[in-house]
Order: structure tokens, then C-alpha cells, then sequence
């Protein structure tokens, strides 16, 4: 009798795990490298090595991936970097992807 209960539990469990989003920085002609990599190292916890790649690749393709998170953190982070944009004059962008 236990193992039917054990298996009648494990019916009716679905386990969903939450979606994830990509945060991307946008290129643009105004913002400066150093900022870019700033914003990496400071928001996306990025080492200068993975910063400066990830701006090289803005620089070159027009977008790079800052990094992948759950939906609040990754809209968290946005406005982090709008703010901190803003405050600095620059008009860098990010913005969020479904992965």
C-alpha cells in the first residue's frame, strides 16, 4: 500500500522551474568602453577580462549578453544600469530576452 501512494504523489508533482532571461547591453555611439566595462564589473559581476569581452562584443555585433537570470533579477538589473546611465549622461541601453 505505501508504494502505491508513493507512486500516486509522484503523478501529481510537476516540478517548474522558472524561466530565464537574457539581460543585454545595447550599443550606442555615445557611451564610453570604460563605462561599459564598469557597468559589467559593478552590475554583472563580471571580471575585467569578461567585461572587456563582453563590450568588445557590443562594440562589434551591437549587443552582448551581460548574463542570465530569473525574470526580477534581470529586470533589477536593467534599471540599475538605466539609472546609473543616466546619472552618468550616457545613453546606454539594456534590455531583457526570454532565453
Amino acid at each position: 500500500m505505501g508504494t502505491q501512494i508513493e507512486h500516486e504523489l509522484s503523478e501529481e508533482v510537476e516540478i517548474k522551474f522558472p524561466k530565464k532571461y537574457k539581460v543585454l547591453i545595447l550599443n550606442d555611439d555615445y557611451t564610453s568602453m570604460e563605462f561599459v566595462i564598469d557597468i559589467l564589473m559593478s552590475v554583472f559581476h563580471k571580471t575585467f577580462e569578461q567585461a572587456e569581452a563582453i563590450m568588445l562584443d557590443v562594440h562589434k555585433k551591437d549587443k552582448g549578453i551581460c548574463g542570465v537570470y530569473t525574470y526580477e533579477i534581470a529586470e533589477t538589473k536593467v534599471l540599475t544600469v538605466h539609472k546609473r546611465a543616466k546619472e552618468s549622461g550616457f545613453p546606454l541601453k539594456c534590455i531583457i530576452e526570454e532565453e
